[in-house]
């Protein structure tokens, strides 16, 4: 137990490192001109509420709901929001991400809405517009995807790469339903 706390701390404390270096940059880029942010004063965040302007380096608790502006590093608790996210998003009831996710979301419903997602989902409904990387639960919904869904139902607009599932729709394949495997070849102008 004591290594696997002291794991979890050097983790923490790296991830933490590598976000204060990288945030400047990227704040400057991501950030909208009309709302400012600030960063929370803690590397652990509780979020209680919704507090739309904080910036959570390091490790946020979300209970029983929480909402900001970005997060980098771990999410944990029941409802998890937020417009930026780098990092591991695990809560019970829902994972969402607004604008760009970057990690992993494991939960019962995981959604990245209007973002691009770079990662893994893993739960029982996922959802994106976009992903480049995994999607694993009971149904998975993409707009385009490049990488696999695997699932009992798989859904897709266009999509590079593999479906495994009962049912797998690849709308804009020449083959655009298949029982356990599909397989599509589109390409992205996106990617």
């Amino acid at each position: 137990m004591k290594k696997v706390l002291m794991s979890l701390c050097v983790v923490l404390a790296c991830a933490a490192a590598c976000a204060q270096q990288a945030a400047p940059a990227q704040a400057a880029s991501d950030a909208p001109a009309a709302k400012s942010s600030s960063e929370a004063p803690w590397p652990v965040w509780l979020a209680f509420n919704s507090t739309k302007n904080i910036d959570v380096t390091g490790l946020r608790l979300t209970l029983p709901y929480g909402e900001c502006e970005s997060v980098t590093g771990f999410d944990l608790g029941f409802y998890g929001r937020c417009r930026y996210f780098e990092g591991f998003q695990l809560n019970i009831l829902r994972n969402e991400a607004e604008d760009i996710l970057a990690g992993f979301q494991v939960g019962c419903y995981n959604s990245s809405g209007r973002a691009d997602l770079k990662g893994l989902q893993l739960g029982l409904f996922n959802e994106t517009r976009s992903i480049r990387g995994v999607q694993a639960g009971i149904v998975n919904l993409a707009d385009s995807a490049c990488g696999f869904q695997v699932g009992l139902i798989n859904r897709a607009e266009t999509m590079y790469g593999f479906q495994i599932g009962l049912v797998n729709v690849i709308r804009e394949s020449e083959l655009a339903f298949c029982p356990i495997v599909n397989i599509g070849f589109d390409i992205f102008p996106n990617y």
